[in-house]
């Protein structure tokens, strides 16, 4: 039974792209030294989470738009945890509107749980520093998600400073129905790195950042690397395939989102993604073409009373 006055919160969970994704050799813990650009774009999430009568926690999750039959609405998703450990105190219904693409490399999963950080310190009253440190216990993306704009992340990603940039840049995003496995993409460089010492690395950041405080995308296009490229390719060789077809629809380069499918293309402004678009849309080489732009603010909160 819901409360007859019915206190609601809303937040919004941007997704992001890694400019840069620098992957260090595995660990003893099993993770990996990461040195990555991040960058937030507009393409978000809409969560709503409404106060009910109930035990205290997640009472129930759902999830609409495309692909929502993927997203876990049981406790392994993200968000039911973020909840958790933000201490919920009262019985929750959430419900996601997704319009980031699901398993797609650009942590949409992360971003939910960063938006549901947000509306837990509205409800609890948790302040920035423990919004962070919970954050950092949930996933590697996550404080990024939560903060947004362009950052240099280290460590497994959670080491955040911000990184200056100027202007804005606009994206094609190029996204497949079939999702790839994080764990298994990383397991995949690995073998390919035993197999092949001198699989080339991403390197320094400097380039990259020297770029973006020019705001001139030509001038960033060619600094995009990702160490995790070889793998997505490795294990979905057709995304080879897609990145060729943007670089030949026009874009300024063209890079694999984080540990993928989706594949990204820098676009000169706005007019010119639609245009790439418009011709990746003709070609048919993906499920779905997405146009957007970052840098933009991460998860933040919009609260009403119904």
């Amino acid at each position: 039974m819901r409360l007859a006055a019915q206190l609601r919160h809303e937040a919004v969970a941007h997704g992001k792209v890694n400019l840069h994704l620098g992957v260090g050799d595995a660990r003893p813990d099993g993770y990996h030294e990461l040195t990555t650009v991040f960058q937030s774009l507009a393409l978000a999430d809409r969560m709503s989470v409404s106060v009910c009568e109930g035990t205290a926690g997640v009472a129930s999750l759902s999830v609409a738009g495309a692909d929502a039959d993927k997203v876990p609405t049981d406790s392994s998703n993200l968000v039911w945890r973020a909840a958790e450990l933000a201490g919920a105190s009262q019985a929750l219904d959430v419900r996601i509107d997704k319009g980031i693409p699901v398993a797609g490399g650009m942590a949409g999963g992360s971003a939910d749980s960063a938006a549901m950080l947000r509306i837990m310190a509205a409800l609890n009253g948790l302040d920035d520093a423990q919004l962070e440190e919970i954050a950092a216990q949930l996933g590697s993306d996550v404080p990024f998600t939560l903060h947004g704009g362009t950052m240099l992340g280290t460590g497994r990603g959670e080491k955040l400073e911000p990184l200056p940039t100027s202007g804005e840049y606009h994206w094609v995003l190029a996204v497949s129905s079939e999702g790839l496995s994080t764990p298994k993409v990383f397991a995949t460089l690995d073998e390919l790195r035993e197999t092949n010492p001198e699989l080339p690395r991403a390197g320094a950041v400097d380039a990259l950042a020297d770029a973006l405080l020019t705001g001139d995308p030509e001038q960033v296009a060619p600094h995009l690397a990702n160490d995790l490229q070889a793998a997505a390719v490795e294990l979905r060789p057709g995304l080879q395939d897609i990145l060729d077809a943007g670089i030949q629809a026009g874009a300024l380069n063209g890079i694999v989102s984080g540990s993928g499918p989706t594949c990204a293309f820098l676009c000169r402004d706005a007019t010119h993604a639609e245009q790439v678009a418009a011709r990746l849309r003709a070609e048919k080489v993906v499920d779905a073409i997405y146009t957007t732009h970052g840098p933009v603010a991460g998860a933040h909160l919009i609260t009403n009373e119904s």
